[in-house]
């Protein structure tokens, strides 16, 4: 018989502090609450105030620790200013969960160097300097779980991949590079990699119901995501279960990407 101590042990965040960039809406809104839930004092990290006050209300309400930070990733001063506000709400983290991206995907051949910088600044840079702030701390202390959210398009170029596809391949790499650093010292570093998912991230090809529709045919499960779905992952890679779990990529994409 399993018992509810054994799966605390496992998968239990009581204890922990966690920071969830892109945390107000979509897969990041869906992952801050999992953490919540499951005992982890949740920062979430976004630019809309209104959107990060109406999730922490929704946290708080169902009795979870959480805050928010509304900043802007997209400058390296942004960045920094945000992990210091983030680290002064229930303390340095022991989970980093990099969620927040832009996803501009102009045609190559239109493809401009404001694009390309703005992309990788988000998608790119904003999970490095947070690792570097927070990884080297999570290693001191011997435990430390970091978590990117990648895409289809770190694997594949299709539907105009352009500095996306190229970001989130980078972001694949930075996980492992992160991985080979601190893993030694306790800190795992994985990334979820999802399907297509209808978020606002994806506003402009949720809008065409073909597309949308041709892309939940080519699953298995034949449906496409929901932000709901990567809960559960979200938390394995978060606890003490996903200890020997590193320098992954997991597939939540109902199999997508395996035909």
């Amino acid at each position: 018989m399993i018992t509810r101590p054994y799966l605390s042990e496992l998968f239990s965040l009581d204890g922990r502090v966690a920071v969830v960039t892109g945390g107000s809406s979509g897969i990041g809104r869906s992952i801050a609450g999992a953490l919540a839930h499951a005992g982890a004092s949740v920062v979430t990290v976004a630019r809309r105030e209104a959107e990060l006050a109406a999730t922490v209300d929704e946290l708080t309400a169902d009795g979870c620790r959480a805050g928010w930070v509304s900043a802007d990733l997209g400058t390296s001063e942004g960045v920094r200013a945000a992990a210091d506000e983030a680290a002064a709400v229930f303390g340095e983290p022991d989970i980093l969960v990099n969620c927040a991206g832009i996803n501009l995907r102009p045609p190559m051949g239109e493809l401009g160097e404001d694009v390309w910088d703005t992309t990788m600044a988000v998608n790119l840079k904003a999970p490095y300097l947070l690792g570097e702030r927070f990884g080297p701390g999570m290693a001191e202390r011997g435990y430390g779980r970091i978590i990117h959210i990648t895409s289809q398009q770190a694997h594949r170029a299709f539907v105009n991949s352009g500095a996306y596809g190229v970001s989130k391949g980078a972001l694949e790499s930075l996980a492992r590079s992160q991985a080979e650093a601190w893993s030694p010292y306790g800190v795992t570093c994985n990334t979820l990699v999802p399907g297509f998912v209808m978020t606002p991230l994806n506003a402009r090809l949720s809008s065409d119901p073909e597309k949308v529709a041709v892309l939940a045919a080519r699953t298995m499960v034949k449906r496409n995501g929901l932000a709901d779905d990567f809960a559960g992952a979200a938390v394995f890679l978060a606890s003490a279960a996903s200890a020997y779990v590193t320098g992954q990529s997991l597939f939540i994409d109902g199999g997508f990407s395996v035909h």
